[in-house]
């Protein structure tokens, strides 16, 4: 699992997931959006993570 925070608003496995916030996504989902620019990869950890 790798931290994002999200570029641009999508839905992913049925759950809306919005611009500026942080999330947890499986590693390969997360490096394919971040090539993408859907989202940025984060190294420090938020509170305010969300894990999916």
């Amino acid at each position: 699992m790798l931290k994002v925070k999200m570029i641009v608003q999508t839905n992913y496995n049925g759950q809306l997931l919005r611009e500026g916030k942080e999330y947890l996504i499986p590693k390969e989902t997360a490096e394919r959006w971040h090539v993408s620019n859907i989202a940025k990869l984060l190294v420090e950890e938020s509170d305010d993570t969300e894990s999916i």
